[in-house]
């Protein structure tokens, strides 16, 4: 038995080193997964000994085996299980109503969608003002001598506020009254000198006359007589040339004495118009002196006075005012946003004012704008409260822009900010929880939005601020 094995063994050396057993040995234990007795084989793979591999070219026929896990199969798992934990809890939230999240009753506010009227108006804060304000303002200039009143006191239309001194006007009046004295004199100087004239040119015109006069009687007789032949010729004409030379001395003078009066009367008109500008003048100086005494204006409350006695006042300056207390008037800034909607006749509300409120009517809308906002003053259209309002107060108005509309309501509220009035939490019908619902807000007014789709009258929602409940989609009111 021995022999046998022993020479079966070394008889066939070529048959066991051959490249075809080999590999079926290979196979053969790979499918077996270990040695014929059954124990696990933790060698190599190849079974090839190691004196026969470099001489039979074993090697090339060698399996290469590949990794189970390498880095690009980790990322595409793990892509793949976020995929799908993702996908279960789209369904999960879906399938709960989304993500909760519990939320105190008492620390939100809760409000009801209802039908009314909208009133589109802006809430704006007023100043106010006296109906009727008229400024002090020193239209000569000049040291304050004298203080009759002081700052804050009830005048009367015409009394007396202060007085000022100033010598250059007192200086220039008395200049002007002596133009005035001395254009007068003239006059009186033109008139007298033609009155003289006059006199003259009519003694003149009388002498001629009795010449002419006494030269016609003369010629006549002379004229009869040489008609005769008692006088010479000679003498005929002399007295006749003398007649005529009279006669056209006689024209000369009176067209002359006509000329001169027109240029008299001419030249004292002229007189007469300096004399007046002179008086105008004169007149001028004379109220300018009087304004020196500034007196109030109108009857009132002098609220302001700046001067002093001693106090060296120039010419425009503002001095003071006078307010007439007896009614009052609103001044209110409003946003430049609104100027396109302000106009004279809209009407707005005040705040209770000793317990009431007061109607009031806007009377003038200033175009300027400045800073970002526009004025606008507004009267009371009823007795205005003088014993619950001062100068300088400031008022809350609601200024309305349009008519009452009828309309579905949801009070203003923080959640605005967060969703800019795009969805909102609608409690469900048993106020347990408020679930995440789409809407769309129209036009507001500091109290209420108008609602256009989304919500119908009777909807609970929250309209507290929204910045502390994150992503979720439902709230579970405790």
């Amino acid at each position: 038995m021995t022999d046998t094995s022993s020479s079966e063994s070394s008889g066939s050396p070529d048959r066991r080193n051959s490249p075809l057993l080999s590999t079926g040995r290979r196979t053969q234990e790979s499918g077996d997964g270990g040695s014929g007795d059954g124990a696990p084989n933790n060698g190599p793979a190849d079974p090839t000994p190691s004196g026969s591999g470099g001489t039979t070219g074993e090697g090339v026929d060698r399996r290469i085996e590949k990794k189970l896990i390498t880095p690009r199969r980790v990322v595409l798992a793990t892509i793949a299980l976020l995929a799908v934990a993702g996908l279960a809890y789209l369904v999960w939230t879906t399938a709960t109503g989304g993500q909760a999240l519990n939320v105190d009753r008492e620390k939100i506010t809760i409000s009801a969608v209802e039908r009314g009227p909208f009133q589109e108006f802006i809430s704006v804060t007023a100043t106010v003002r006296p109906e009727r304000t008229v400024y002090l303002d020193a239209v000569e200039g000049g040291r304050v001598e004298e203080l009759y009143v002081r700052e804050g006191a009830m005048v009367e239309a015409g009394q007396p506020i202060l007085r000022l001194s100033n010598n250059d006007l007192r200086l220039s009046v008395l200049n002007s009254e002596a133009q005035v004295a001395e254009q007068q004199s003239n006059m009186e100087q033109l008139k007298l000198q033609m009155e003289q004239q006059s006199l003259s040119l009519q003694q003149q015109l009388a002498q001629m006359e009795y010449q002419i006069s006494r030269l016609s009687r003369e010629f006549a007789r002379q004229e009869r007589l040489y008609g005769k032949n008692l006088i010479s010729q000679e003498e005929y004409l002399n007295t006749k040339d003398e007649l005529n030379y009279q006669q056209r001395r006689l024209d000369l003078t009176r067209s002359a004495y006509v000329q001169d009066s027109l240029a008299q009367q001419s030249r004292l008109a002229n007189m007469r118009q300096t004399e007046q500008r002179l008086q105008r003048n004169y007149d001028v100086l004379r109220e300018s002196m009087s304004n020196l005494r500034v007196t109030a204006p109108i009857s009132g409350q002098l609220t302001a006075l700046d001067a002093e006695i001693g106090q060296i006042i120039n010419s425009g300056a503002r001095l003071g005012q006078v307010d007439k207390v007896d009614s009052y008037k609103l001044r209110a800034q409003i946003d430049e946003f609104y100027i396109e909607r302000v106009r004279r006749g809209q009407v707005a509300t005040t705040q209770a004012i000793g317990g009431t409120e007061y109607a009031m009517e806007v009377t003038r809308v200033y175009p300027e704008v400045e800073s970002g906002q526009f004025e606008v003053d507004l009267r009371f259209t009823e007795n205005a409260p003088s014993n619950a309002v001062r100068r300088g107060q400031s008022i809350r108005l609601k200024l309305e822009l349009g008519s009452p509309e009828e309309a579905i309501l949801l009070s203003r509220g923080g959640f605005y900010q967060s969703t800019g009035g795009n969805w909102a939490f609608v409690l469900t019908e048993g106020g347990d929880e408020a679930v995440r619902r789409e809407i769309r807000l129209g036009r507001q007014n500091p109290n209420h939005f108008e609602v256009q789709s989304g919500l119908q009258p009777g909807d609970r929602v929250v309209t507290s601020s929204y910045d502390t409940f994150g992503e979720a989609d439902r709230l579970v009111l405790d």
